[in-house]
Parts: structure tokens; sequence; C-alpha cells
């Protein structure tokens, strides 16, 4: 069974319609790396294609788990943060 976190990082869980808002810098340079890829793409030979569409695999997968993992710790971070300034005793 999956924790509540692993079930809203995977979208089974949605606290709004659109979690994801990509500012116009981040629109920009997807752009700008969707161009660098086609230029890429077509200087290589088959071979080297496929070699770089493994790496390009594994990346994306190291990716994926590495949001997950900071996204799970940045949660837990807050929940910490929260509960710190929920029972603390503020005496002067």
């Amino acid at each position: 069974m999956r924790s509540t976190l692993e079930e809203l990082w995977h979208g089974n869980i949605s606290p709004e319609t659109d979690s994801r808002t990509n500012t116009p810098e981040m629109k920009r340079l997807m752009e700008y790396m969707a161009r660098q890829y086609d230029d890429l793409i077509t200087t290589m030979t088959d071979e080297q294609k496929d070699i770089f569409e493994r790496f390009d695999d594994c990346r994306s997968e190291y990716a994926s788990l590495a949001e997950k993992s900071i996204f799970v710790y940045a949660f837990r971070l807050g929940a910490n943060i929260a509960i710190d300034i929920l029972s603390a005793d503020y005496r002067n």
C-alpha cells in the first residue's frame, strides 16, 4: 500500500486541477531544449541515437525518482515546521 504522499505524487490525489504552473521562462527553456534535441538527433548515426535514447530514458527515470524523493522530504519538512509552530510554548 502506498503512502498518502506517494498517492499524491502519482496524481491519485489531486489537490487542484492544474498542479503544475509553467512560467514563461520555463516554457522558453522547454522550447530551446526541444530545438537543441532536434539539432542533436539530426547529427547522430542510428547507433548513437539508440545509445542516447537509452541514456535519456535512464536520466528521465532517475529525475522522476529524485523529484519524488524531494517532494516527500519537502512535504514532511513542512509538516514538521507546522507541528513545531503549533506545539511551541511561546512565553515571554
